[in-house]
């Protein structure tokens, strides 16, 4: 049986999301005909154009009290329709010579998004012209969006569609009513490109693949057109999202979209649906209207040396889009660049973190192969794509591991680009640090997570504040931009200790041992030992009745509860003031003053 694999709106826009790449190269190397389509970019790429935002402002200027932002842009209608196909050729590399003129502040219409020049000279100096114009272009693109969702579709937003609706979605209801409403702009559009890609390809089966709660809803209306249009063909979906949220599902109603629904790697069990084996860790709905779960709690997968070398045909045709929202370093990396995604290794090496989803499999099970065979896959994905810079998408890439993949680069004196994630530990020796950025290593980030030490004892980290300063010390020594991942809200930390925490972050950063940071809420999870087991951490579950739907995250009350919004602001300020070089000599609890 054929498959056509999809990723649907809105995924990162600037390469292809890496879930159907992995799977159609393990089918393929089956003898499994496959083929994908990324959506996301497709639609994207359909709706900003000049035809379309010519349609759009057509329905806009039919509101009868639009708001006074709404009312701006359709005075400048002109300038959005003709100025939106150049920007997004410059965004896809297909027109570089923009960029002196899209760096230009004054080209562009006034916005309340829009920074000053002096923010602009802040982030991007007097030469960064392309990337300052990547930014103000990304602005001018979120300026639409904005537009299009106070105007034609409310749930439209650039990366995540109609997150809002999937986030927290205990009951299957709400979506579902959503999905019986008439279809918008974005929901024909996004369709019309689905229905030329399955009347060309013919697929016996659609596998959706679902990384995010904003892909949910898009990859169920299409789902909804094709029972309807092609009701022989077969729906499965699966992904991060799925992984996480649908586990414990009770309500039968989202089969009236897909016929199954598969959990953890899909390599075994897309495999044995496509071939007609004995379904493992799928859920499908019975005749009698029951969901049947087979082999759930099955262990067996394909091990991680045989998955085969992720596959891109089909996507080289895309014209992806450089974004650069924001000026923090590597959230530019996560969405500026072409990089080719893969993994080093199966799981996560430590897997003791008590905030982790460390039940389940893509962290629980860490499994290896040869460097050999990973380089390998390297060189194949950069004769495939043309594109020699690579983001190692693993939980925590191990040091051995990055060893012996910096002295196999080098024995093969390839010249690449690659980035990804590690814990702060000791074995990151100021020699294996240079060996790596010899090699091609550009920038990390790890989880510093709570730069408290009683915190970081209780999380079960495994690594100190010492510990963290002497290896982000040594990657900065050579040349790696070093990003730190950090928390609030854990339980039982104290204001006292979230201000502390700033303190620690405001040393690395004036030490110049940290180039990039951010500052995450924590969430208390099903999956994770601090949500098995809460009283661990100082920590009491809010008895809720479980969702028939979806379920992950876990309301919780604790000692010491702080105001997680106001401190979540000051924590957030203060690091991008930091990271921009400024604020250094102000006391930590100057960004914690609240306003009278």
């Amino acid at each position: 049986m054929k498959i056509l694999l999809v990723t649907p709106p809105l995924t990162q826009l600037n390469t292809s999301y890496p879930a159907t790449c992995q799977l159609m190269g393990f089918l393929r190397s089956q003898g499994v005909e496959a083929e994908q389509m990324d959506l996301s970019i497709e639609l994207i790429g359909q709706l900003f154009t000049s035809a379309q935002l010519e349609v759009i402002f057509q329905k806009a200027a039919l509101q009868s009290k639009p708001a006074k932002a709404t009312k701006i842009i359709i005075q400048q209608s002109d300038f959005y329709i003709k100025t939106i196909e150049p920007v997004m050729r410059f965004l896809s590399g297909r027109d570089n010579t923009l960029s002196q003129r899209f760096s230009d502040r004054n080209f562009w219409p006034q916005s309340k998004r829009f920074p000053s020049d002096d923010d602009l000279e802040w982030a991007f100096g007097t030469i960064g012209n392309h990337d300052r114009a990547t930014h103000l272009c990304t602005l001018f693109l979120k300026d639409l969006c904005d537009f299009i969702q106070q105007t034609i579709d409310p749930h439209f937003e650039l990366i995540r569609y109609a997150e809002s609706l999937c986030l927290r979605l205990p009951e299957f209801k709400p979506l579902q009513e959503e999905l019986q409403k008439p279809l918008s702009l974005i929901d024909r559009l996004m369709l019309d490109i689905f229905e030329r890609r399955i009347c060309e390809s013919k697929p016996g089966m659609v596998g959706f693949s679902i990384p995010f709660p904003g892909n949910l809803y898009s990859a169920l209306r299409c789902a909804q057109w094709l029972k309807k249009q092609y009701p022989a063909i077969k729906i499965a979906m699966g992904g991060g999202y799925v992984n996480t949220e649908l586990r414990s599902l009770t309500d039968p109603a989202i089969f009236e979209f897909v016929d199954y629904i598969l959990f953890d790697d899909g390599e075994l069990p897309l495999m044995r649906l496509l071939t007609g084996g004995e379904p493992i860790r799928t859920f499908l709905r019975s005749p009698s209207g029951e969901i049947v779960r087979y082999n759930f709690d099955s262990k067996e997968n394909i091990p991680f040396a045989e998955i085969g070398t992720p596959d891109y045909e089909g996507l080289q045709q895309n014209n992806y889009i450089n974004l650069i929202e924001l000026t923090n370093p590597m959230h530019a990396l996560w969405s500026n660049g072409r990089w080719n995604k893969m993994m080093l290794a199966h799981g996560c090496y430590w897997g003791k973190c008590t905030f982790c989803d460390g039940s389940l499999d893509y962290i629980q099970r860490y499994e290896t192969a040869r460097i050999e065979l990973i380089v390998d896959r390297m060189e194949t994905i950069m004769k495939q794509t043309g594109q020699s810079g690579f983001h190692f998408v693993d939980e925590a890439a191990p040091p051995a591991l990055l060893r012996k993949l910096a002295e196999e680069i080098l024995k093969r004196k390839l010249t690449v680009s690659y980035w990804t994630n590690v814990r702060f530990e000791k074995s990151f020796t100021p020699e294996l640090c240079y060996l790596m950025a010899q090699s091609g290593c550009i920038a990390i980030s790890g989880g510093l997570e709570v730069a408290s030490p009683r915190i970081l004892k209780l999380i079960h980290k495994g690594i100190t504040i010492e510990t963290a300063r002497e290896s982000m010390k040594n990657f900065t020594g050579a040349g790696i931009m070093t990003h730190a991942y950090l928390m609030y809200g854990f339980p039982t930390e104290t204001a006292k200790e979230t201000i502390d925490s700033l303190e620690v972050v405001r040393n690395l950063f004036a030490d110049g041992l940290i180039q990039s940071a951010f500052w995450h809420r924590y969430a208390m999870t099903i999956h994770s030992p601090s949500g098995q087991q809460p009283e661990s951490v100082g920590a009491k579950h809010i008895n809720l009745p479980a969702g028939s739907f979806a379920n992950n995250e876990i309301p919780f009350t604790t000692e010491h509860e702080i105001d997680l919004e106001f401190y979540g602001k000051g924590l957030n300020l203060a690091t991008y003031n930091y990271m921009q070089g400024a604020g250094y000599e102000l006391p930590v609890n100057e960004w914690f003053k609240k306003t009278k």
